[in-house]
Formats: structure tokens, sequence, C-alpha cells
């Protein structure tokens, strides 16, 4: 049947259900337990379930239907001689798609199956379109991402993937509770954007009549905070970066990020590692599989330094700190518009091109360059140097973290560097933040800063193929 024909039809039996003085979408229903609990107490007496209609097999004088809430699914038998005719005539304007609720006895079938035996029902809520295939599991993927309710109706391991990601992200605040970290929140909305090199999305503010601009890391207010005298904060939430769309990234995505008062990126290597392995126990995830490769969470982590990782691909590392060869470089390896991108951009796509796919197991990527990292500690004994890891697994980044700088001097010489990149064309070189720079000038400790992707993270331990498979709702151009 189309359906239209189908919307049509269900408009009716909502018009013949107020005829017989029957609320097709009534206030509550008071359940006294889930089918997940029925399936495995097989309580004695009488119970209140309710749940989504899934199937109906309807025998004449009696049907069997499967019902499904949050915790599983079960069957229930209405026989129309316990209920009566006139109801029993109601329930037969029920579809495939309504919750229900129904009050009864648990009985096993002979087949051995439990199953519920109505004495009383109720109708909560009167679908009006059909449910996707019949329910079999909805396969197409842009209506996966478009109508993700049809997707968590249609299949169940979609909802375990985001059952999971509840508990991994709780694992993870609880975790960095117990060991001496408070959750702060900082703004969305800032007049200077800061923390990272991309693209912010920008909003005006009606009353102010100012510009602001949605968050692309909490990072520099978080270390504010430092300054004030906390010294172990942490922010999970939403952050927003106006740039492309891909399997690994959503311009709306979850950010963890941390930072410890006399701490160094040594520190953070070791938190790092805690939190991930915290974050795959409670999700039972500590192997992985990655092209049929085994990885193992709990097994070795290495630390290869950036130097050596570009000498192993036969590239001289100084080579990295002249933009004319590292045009070269991009010639060389077929960087498509090297020439009209920034050298921070040519270093990102050799760096992704030769060193990334061999990251497989997990490896620290450690002592960054320093004009890749302007909110990065130089390095006692290499000013050109930074106190910078990157962490990958499986070939993605999953973490960014460094000993923070806290010399305002050296901090605002790097700032003044950024804002000639941007005058250059470099759209993601950080702002001028001189309202930080007061607060550095305040002092600030030693300390460790870690980022740590959430998305990413839960789609190696979930073992998804995309970014859209662990965000509820994706962006997604509109239809129309």
């Amino acid at each position: 049947m189309a359906e239209e024909d189908i919307f049509t039809q269900r408009l009716e039996k909502i018009r013949n259900l107020k005829e017989k003085g029957i609320n097709p979408y009534p206030t509550k229903f008071d359940i006294t337990i889930t089918a997940e609990k029925i399936l495995k107490e097989i309580p004695v007496g009488k119970v209140c379930v309710a749940g989504r209609i899934m199937t109906i097999r309807n025998m004449g004088k009696a049907a069997f239907l499967t019902i499904k809430d949050s915790t599983a699914k079960i069957q229930i038998y209405i026989k129309k001689d316990i209920v009566g005719d006139d109801n029993f005539k109601i329930f037969e304007l029920f579809d495939i798609g309504d919750f229900i609720g129904v009050e009864g006895e648990i009985f096993k079938t002979k087949t051995g199956e439990t199953t519920l035996k109505v004495e009383k029902f109720q109708l909560l809520s009167k679908s009006l379109r059909a449910l996707p295939e019949k329910w079999h599991g909805l396969k197409d993927i842009e209506t996966r991402y478009r109508q993700r309710y049809l997707d968590l109706i249609s299949n169940p391991e979609v909802v375990e993937v985001f059952k999971k990601r509840a508990s991994a992200i709780s694992a993870i605040r609880s975790y960095l509770n117990q060991t001496g970290f408070i959750e702060v929140e900082t703004p969305m909305m800032q007049s200077i954007p800061g923390g990272a090199a991309a693209k912010p999305f920008i909003t005006h503010h009606n009353a102010l009549d100012i510009d602001l601009y949605l968050r692309i890391a909490p990072e520099l207010y978080l270390k504010r905070l430092i300054v004030g005298g906390l010294d172990r904060v942490y922010e999970l939430g939403r952050t927003f970066r106006n740039e492309g769309i891909s399997i690994r990234h959503n311009p709306e995505f979850t950010i963890l990020e941390v930072y410890q008062a006399y701490a160094d990126y040594n520190d953070m290597m070791f938190l790092s590692k805690n939190i991930i392995h915290e974050t795959a126990k409670s999700i039972n995830a500590a192997k992985i599989i990655y092209k049929d490769k085994e990885i193992d969470l709990f097994g070795e982590w290495k630390q290869l330094s950036i130097e050596k990782a570009f000498t192993e691909v036969g590239i001289d590392f100084l080579d990295i700190f002249s933009e004319e060869k590292l045009k070269v470089l991009a010639r060389k390896f077929e960087i498509e518009n090297y020439e009209k991108i920034p050298a921070r951009k040519i270093f990102d796509h050799l760096f992704d091109k030769l060193i990334k796919p061999k990251l497989i197991e997990p490896t620290f990527i450690i002592d960054w360059p320093k004009y890749l990292s302007p909110l990065a500690k130089s390095k006692p004994d290499n000013p050109d140097i930074t106190e910078r890891f990157e962490l990958y697994i499986a070939c993605e980044e999953l973490a960014n973290a460094f000993s923070e700088l806290n010399d305002p001097v050296d901090q605002r010489m790097r700032f003044e560097e950024q804002v000639k990149e941007r005058e250059k064309g470099d759209d993601e070189a950080e702002f001028f933040d001189d309202d930080y720079i007061k607060a550095l000038e305040h002092g600030m400790p030693p300390a460790g800063g870690l980022g740590i992707g959430i998305d990413r993270l839960i789609i190696l331990l979930t073992q998804q193929e995309s970014i859209k498979d662990v965000i509820l709702f994706p962006l997604l151009k509109p239809l129309s």
C-alpha cells in the first residue's frame, strides 16, 4: 500500500476510535515492569507493560502481538473471550507502529515462549506512518541518518552503539572525578575564538550588536581557570568548527579537554592512556579489529618522535621548517593546490599521506615543531620543538596534548606570528587574544593539557565506519 494511502487509512481509524470514545493519545500509563525484566524473571501475578507494536498476527478470535519497549521485545496474547467483543473490535483498529499498554499475567506457550495474556489494554499513541521495510531493518544509509528515530526502531545494534557511547562518557567523567578533577563549563559563544587551528562559525548578538563565534575549543578559558587556582579541571562538551564533512569530521562534535597544574606532556600521556583504558573497560572493548588486525588497547603503547617519523619515510626533518622545501615535497608527493595553502597545511597533508597510515598500534607522536604548536611550551634543549604529542590508534588521531606555554611574553610573540599568518590568508590561524595574555601575566603554573575527540574514540571502540554512526543527529544538507 502506498504511504499516502496508509496515512489516510490510519486517520480514518483515529476518527473511528474517537467515535467510540477512545482517546488515541492519552496522557499516561502506569507500567510496573519492563519487557526485559519479564523475560528474565517470569513474574507471577498481574503486570503492566507498554511498548510499540512490532508485529500483529490476528487469527480471528485471538491475536499474538510483539511489543517492544526500550529494554526488549515480548509477545502478548489478546483473546476476544477475555477482553470482550467490543474491546476486541477496538484492538482491530490498531496497527504496527502504535504504542499500547497492557495488563495481564505471564504464561508460556506450547513452544516455550514467554507471553503476556492480556486482560486489559489501552492505546497510548496511534501512528500515522508505517515503519520502514516492515521494520525488519532500515538499510538505506541516508534515511538512517536523516530519520534516526526510524533507525533506532529498526536496528537494535544501533541502539547498542549509543548505549555504549553513554556508558563510555559516564566512565570518563567517573574516572576524572575520582582522580581529583572537577568538571566546569566555559562559554560556547566567544568574542575571540581560540585554542585550535580551525575556522569558526560566526553569529551576532543583537542586544550588544557584536559578532560572536561558536567555540572551536574550550582551551583558553580552561587555562584561565588554572591561573585562577583550579589545579585540575576538565570540560566534556560540544565544539564547533566550520569545516568540511567527512567520515571523520562533523562541524558539531564532542571533545574532552583536561588541564592539570604542575604537570607536563609526559603526565598527559599517562592520563590519556588511563582514560582510554577506563573507557574501553566500561564497554568491553579491550581489543579491537582494524583491517583484519587485532589491536590490544592494553598492550604496548609506542612513542615516536615526529623527526624520526619523517626520517623513516625518507624526508629530512629540517626540510619541514622551510616553506620553500615543503612546497618541493608537496610537488613530489602530489599534494593538491599546495601553492595556495599555508606551510602548516602542507605539513598536515604530508603527515596524513606518509606517516598516518603506518600508525596502527597505539602510538604517541611526540615533539612537534613550534610553528605548528602556538600554545605549547618549547623543549628546554631546542626552542624550535615543543613538548607536544598526538595519539594515534588504528591510523586515526584520537588525542592532542602538550606542556602548556605559560610565558606571557613568548605567547604574545606566538600570537603575533599567528596574526601574520592570518594576514597571509590562513583563516585557521589563531586570533590574538589580549585578555588571555593578561591572564598569563598574572602567573600560570606549569601545566599539562589534553584534548580527546570523543566521537572518534567511540568510532574506534564500537568499530563503526563513520562519525555519523556515533552522533545521533549528524549534520546533513537539507533535502529542500
